[in-house]
């Protein structure tokens, strides 16, 4: 039985951190520590305000670290014996017979339009969304209510105009079938798991799901090809704490290809969409290749040292350094879609770049969605419709768009070689609850909190900027 799953990672990093990658002219290397389990790298990041996140790299699989002066060992480690719902369980690494499994990670979206308020709930809910002040979080089930109630009927008319509904879960679906007959034709026989993170089939479903077939060694692969807290990162905090609170879970191998950008079939699965996409143009070499990302909050980069706009860069310099090899020369520009709230975005917008190139004489415009590998309502809604309907009326006259990878064979492949790479690095892992962690259970604390946060917020949600940028951007 195959299912689904999403994984996001929490990162709460200094402004200090860094993040790098191997092989690029964009790089800037970093020193990472090497744990005491063999073929494992962890780092685990502290930042100023006590928060910590831990992330395992996978030789070989992800070039790009994260760490900071501020790092702290923390050893993860396997347990010999373990219960699951009061039944022993074999324990993963004594299982005489491997059951290799692997767990896709993905975002997930509203089927129907009843499911769309419920759906943007579960999303402003997550902490790695909305980044409230550690005094402000008990505020961030509320606050998701109101947001998810107001946004629910713009939202509802987008999901209506691409036929009601997300078709994300379908097309991840479609994904893990084809990988696994990609993965039986390399001769490896494994269960596929599909687990979203805001919707069904929760990456929570998809674990249990794991732990019922007996999944001895497993391979975490998010389908976003650049890492990011808002992304990778937050499913990988909803396994992390999965891991950590289950005797079975924690000893279970696992690899987590953190990001798979630099690879080169992927690298090239992108180039053979552009290059066929070009040829839809009367005059393919005057198109400007239009790059456009789903963005995120500057804080997160600045902030919180998310690699996200750096691995982004370094994507679409391998992307147009693979086109230049083909011969293919257009000029190209990246640009950032889909802010929402009253915080500066990654810059520059997707919208006002379209009616800068429009300004400038741009006429050809090949519009490509770089963070997406599957159609949703990003790619079929907001870049179809509204976009080029922006890019006509700022004088663009030749609009076309690359498809998501979705199931293109190269791209399959090369994801089956990146499981396949990942398997001999998978190790069991446990982490310990931090001290942090502890002091949130600490009752006198959390009275002081709530009781100066519910005052403070009292003041904060009535005061007439906070209104305003409520009205303006967020309704």
């Amino acid at each position: 039985m195959s299912t689904v799953s999403q994984q996001s990672f929490s990162l709460s990093l200094p402004k200090s951190v860094a993040a790098t990658s191997a092989g690029h002219p964009l790089t800037r290397r970093v020193g990472v520590f090497k744990s005491g389990i063999p073929n494992l790298t962890l780092v685990t990041c502290h930042s100023d305000s006590t928060s910590q996140a831990s992330l395992f790299l996978s030789p070989g699989l992800t070039n790009r670290r994260i760490c900071n002066k501020n790092l702290v060992y923390r050893t993860f480690y396997s347990v010999d014996a373990s219960t699951y719902n009061g039944s022993a369980l074999e324990s993963p690494s004594h299982t005489a017979e491997e059951k290799v499994g692997v767990l896709l990670l993905n975002l997930g979206g509203p089927e129907t339009l009843n499911d769309v308020q419920p759906f943007l709930f579960n999303l402003f809910a997550d902490p790695d969304i909305i980044r409230l002040p550690r005094l402000f979080r008990f505020l961030q089930r509320p606050l998701a209510k109101l947001i998810s109630v107001l946004r629910a009927p713009k939202s509802k008319e987008g999901y209506a105009a691409i036929g009601g509904g997300s078709p994300l879960r379908k097309i991840t679906d479609d994904q893990a079938l084809a990988l696994k007959m990609a993965l039986e034709a390399k001769s490896l026989s494994s269960n596929v798991y599909v687990g979203m993170r805001y919707w069904y089939p929760f990456t929570e479903e998809a674990v249990e799901q794991i732990k019922r077939d007996g999944i001895t060694r497993l391979v975490v692969l998010p389908l976003y090809p650049q890492f990011s807290i808002s992304t990778t990162g937050s499913s990988i905090r909803v396994l992390e704490h999965m891991f950590r609170e289950d005797a079975y879970l924690c000893k279970l191998p696992v690899s987590i290809i953190n990001s798979w950008y630099q690879r080169e079939g992927y690298v090239k699965s992108m180039a053979d969409l552009i290059e066929k996409e070009l040829q839809s143009f009367s005059d393919p070499k005057e198109a400007m290749i239009f790059f456009s990302a789903h963005g995120v909050p500057v804080s997160y980069v600045e902030d919180a040292g998310d690699p996200y706009r750096d691995q982004m860069e370094d994507c679409i310099f391998l992307i147009m350094q693979e086109l230049k090899a083909r011969g293919i020369n257009n000029d190209h520009t990246l640009a950032y879609q889909s802010r929402v709230g009253p915080v500066q975005w990654l810059k520059p917008y997707t919208d006002e770049v379209l009616v800068e190139l429009g300004q400038k004489g741009v006429k050809s415009l090949l519009a490509v969605p770089v963070s997406f590998v599957s159609e949703h309502i990003e790619t079929l809604e907001e870049i179809d419709m509204e976009y080029r309907e922006l890019a006509l009326e700022s004088g663009i006259e030749n609009w076309a768009r690359v498809p998501a990878l979705g199931l293109t064979p190269s791209f399959i492949t090369d994801l089956a070689d990146a499981v396949i790479e990942a398997l001999p690095s998978a190790t069991a892992m446990y982490a310990s609850t931090s001290a942090s962690e502890d002091m949130d259970h600490d009752p006198f604390r959390y009275f002081v909190k709530m009781f100066f946060g519910s005052i403070l917020a009292f003041f904060l949600f009535l005061s007439p900027k906070m209104l305003t940028a409520f009205k303006n951007h967020v309704i």
